[in-house]
């Protein structure tokens, strides 16, 4: 390795704040073979093929802080630590978390909080929030042994950010995120018909928001996303894929790439919306566009708080270099950018029929997913989570089905607009 090499790799471990990632990681990741099942799907007695994590605690102080896991059987496991903020990411085989649903959301020692969920098939993820830089004294799992169930345990002690920075870069492993089996794209079979990409915000590890009586975002997305692609599909005018079809975590810049890979012509990112109770209330849904430049404060908070996705899962991809955007014709730009404030405008005007609609339901702002060059993308918010009218709409069956309906008219609209467009154009 030359010195210029061995440079840039230890900026690259700064700049990400990167800890070390033990190679028994991607060991770990691979043990558990089998498809995880959907949220909805799954049942007790096949979710429990996996190992089981039934509590965890917190115990110590500012200085030295030990967080265990009681777990059904003893696994490998792999810890590293970033920055950025600060935070221990746990990686685990695929685990089946039995955890109260308040788990992680007490501060302790040197934690803050921390979450936990699946990450990749076959594998899983905790992450601990810290207060401050910290050091990964001990990382271990033991044996289920008199009485006591197996555990895995961490234990952490404080330090100063000039040493965590030091360790991270004499460590020189630029941390990233576990190896994932994409989906091999299509194969083109000649079909004419437009693929359209349809992408669930969060999973896994990552729940997004939750309402007021628990209700998580993922779930709420990609339950209207599955009604959504059973009515795109059922017309038989399109080819329907889905960024995720169960509770899995899925990086930011990979669907974006999903979408590209599949050659989508037309991406849609659903999610739903919440505003603390300090902030005041809204209500309704919003189509939102690219633009670098948010279109108001709202608009640039939400777009901030979906970015940092990666971060909630442990490792921020965001600030990762994308080769596709060092390749951008700024004309084919231009011209992705129009298709999807078209198809932004038809969804808006088909679902204020069937839903309710925020205020200002046009919005644009520096979503991550909506970053496909030749993608035309649009990210749909179908509401607040934080509003009890907007909650009930959004966990009814026959809201979303007619939602789904509207939604699927708009994009019947677009494409018969393109294909019209060609047609002049040809004449």
């Amino acid at each position: 390795m030359t010195a210029r090499t061995a440079l840039i790799l230890v900026a690259l471990a700064l700049a990400i704040g990167a800890g070390s990632f033990a190679s028994s990681a991607a060991q770990a990741a691979e043990a558990a073979a089998a498809r995880p099942e959907s949220v909805a799907a799954a049942a007790p007695a096949s979710a429990d093929r996996y190992p089981v994590a039934s509590a965890a605690r917190v115990g110590g102080d500012d200085k030295q802080t030990r967080f265990v896991v009681d777990l059904s059987q003893k696994i490998d496991i792999a810890a590293f630590t970033l920055a950025n903020p600060y935070r221990v990411v746990i990686d685990l085989p695929q685990v089946t978390f039995k955890l109260s649903p308040t788990a992680g959301e007490q501060a302790r020692g040197l934690i803050k909080a921390f979450r936990y969920g699946l990450i990749m098939q076959g594998g899983s993820r905790i992450v601990i929030e810290t207060k401050g830089p910290v050091r990964v004294d001990k990382a271990f799992t033991l044996d289920a042994a008199d009485g006591m169930p197996a555990r895995l345990v961490i234990d952490l002690s404080a330090t100063d950010r000039a040493s965590f920075l030091r360790n991270i870069a004499l460590e020189n492993h630029p941390a990233r995120a576990p190896a994932r089996t994409s989906a091999p794209a299509p194969k083109d079979d000649g079909d004419p018909r437009p693929m359209i990409v349809l992408d669930p915000g969060h999973g896994g590890i990552d729940n997004g928001t939750k309402g007021l009586d628990g209700t998580l975002e993922k779930d709420v997305v990609l339950a209207f996303a599955q009604s959504l692609r059973e009515r795109l599909e059922a017309s038989g005018k399109y080819r329907v894929t889905m960024t995720r079809g169960d509770d899995t975590f899925i990086p930011l810049n990979e669907r974006v790439r999903f979408a590209r890979a599949h050659n989508a012509a037309l991406f849609i990112s659903i999610h739903a919306d919440y505003v603390p109770r300090k902030e005041g209330t809204a209500e309704g849904a919003t189509v939102y566009t690219l633009s670098e430049h948010a279109s108001d404060a709202e608009a640039a908070r939400l777009a901030e708080a979906e970015n940092r996705a990666d971060v909630i899962a442990g490792v921020d991809l965001t600030a990762e270099p994308d080769d596709v955007a060092n390749i951008l014709v700024d004309l084919a730009q231009r011209e992705t950018k129009t298709f999807s404030l078209q198809f932004a405008r038809s969804v808006v005007s088909e679902m204020k029929n069937t839903a309710r609609l925020h205020k200002h339901p046009l919005k644009s702002a520096g979503f991550v997913v909506l970053r496909a060059p030749d993608v035309p993308s649009v990210l749909v918010e179908l509401g607040y989570m934080s509003t009890r009218g907007d909650l009930k709409n959004l966990t009814s069956a026959s809201w979303r089905a007619r939602t789904a309906a509207a939604v699927a008219h708009a994009v019947d609209n677009f494409f018969m607009r393109r294909l019209a467009g060609r047609g002049a154009r040809a004449n």
